[in-house]
């Protein structure tokens, strides 16, 4: 029994990906659009946030990667290895959104800079800002932000 319920398990992660494997966490951003909720995965060490989401080929809707840089910072990102546009939401300590680069282009080396200090960015699929009217200012909240 303990062996079949280690292959169910194997066979689990092999089907629903990396970002099953690694647990996801929610998130939610309220705009005056509505409220608008994310299931995320979380990038909290330095290899992770090294990583992000290089070599992947998609991102559903309602999908992304939270950054935890631990403390707010001036923080840099680039798509080198990254195959699909995204849109980077740098979100400050107090859980408001600081800044949004928006459809960031895929496989570029240019530095997309946080332009203040920061504590989380959130990758999102490109164009979900505008899309769903999420701007500066717009408060971000998720488990992921009591962690230290």
């Amino acid at each position: 029994m303990r062996v079949f319920r280690s292959i169910l398990l194997l066979a689990m992660i092999a089907i629903a990906g990396p970002a099953w494997a690694a647990g996801l966490d929610t998130l939610e951003i309220a705009s005056k659009s509505g409220v608008h909720a994310f299931a995320v995965e979380i990038a909290a060490t330095e290899a992770e946030r090294e990583k992000g989401l290089m070599y992947r080929k998609e991102l559903p809707e309602g999908r992304g990667m939270l950054f935890d840089f631990h403390r707010e910072q001036e923080v840099g990102f680039w798509m080198q290895n990254t195959y699909i546009p995204l849109d980077m939401i740098f979100i400050r300590g107090d859980g408001r959104i600081l800044r949004i680069a928006e459809n960031t282009r895929p496989l570029s080396t240019r530095i997309i800079p946080s332009n203040g200090p920061v504590r989380w960015v959130l990758e999102v699929i490109g164009g979900t800002a505008a899309k769903l009217g999420i701007a500066p200012g717009d408060r971000v909240a998720s488990p992921a932000f009591n962690r230290k």
